[in-house]
């Protein structure tokens, strides 16, 4: 039996969707400077999609180098509403204004994964989610942030689509998965021809 697949993120999202999809990982949070790459990147102009392959592969090859022959899974989820990045909100205020500024507005969600192994990448991959918005009410709002709780300030926008965060929205055009943090079919692609997953 392959070694399991090290999960450079805490993201419980993630972690579940490859356990759910039958990937054997072992999960190993990358600590990096996420805010200060961002920062650096815009500065350079590059846009969301590339901010997401760079910081997925910050992550992978900072753990992959500790952990030698191993394959390692780096991921960033970028969120960009007519050219406002989003991070996930550090406090309930912190998620309410986020949800203020996305409400009756469209914005895009880029995923993105980087297989790392011995602090080389071998494979990346990003893909975008368009999501509508609707004009929910303030009461609405309110009482979506009482229901939700904490679990709301580890999602970037402050939703959650696999929840109460449905209700949020009028119209979605993508892959739930690229929606919820990881290009779940291509990692999978990739992970059978590294041998991790049986053909």
């Amino acid at each position: 039996m392959p070694d399991p697949l090290i999960l450079a993120s805490a993201s419980t999202a993630r972690a579940a969707m490859l356990q759910a999809a039958g990937v054997p990982i072992e999960t190993v949070p990358a600590r990096v400077d996420e805010d200060g790459m961002k920062l650096s990147l815009r500065q350079h102009g590059a846009d969301p999609a590339t901010v997401a392959v760079a910081l997925a592969e910050l992550k992978a090859l900072q753990v992959s180098r500790s952990r030698p022959g191993r394959l390692v899974l780096g991921a960033d989820q970028m969120l960009d509403c007519e050219g406002v990045w989003l991070d996930k909100p550090q406090d309930r205020d912190g998620a309410r204004e986020q949800l203020e500024y996305l409400r009756g507005k469209t914005h895009r969600l880029t995923s993105a994964a980087v297989l790392a192994q011995d602090g080389i990448r071998l494979w990346h991959h990003a893909d975008a989610a368009q999501l509508a918005m609707r004009e929910f009410t303030d009461d609405f709002l309110e009482g979506y942030l009482d229901q939700a709780g904490t679990a709301i300030l580890g999602a970037v926008g402050a939703y959650q689509l696999e929840g109460l965060g449905a209700q949020m929205f009028r119209a979605i055009d993508g892959n739930f998965f690229v929606i919820l943090g990881l290009p779940l079919l291509p990692v999978l692609d990739i992970l059978r021809e590294q041998g991790l997953l049986p053909g």
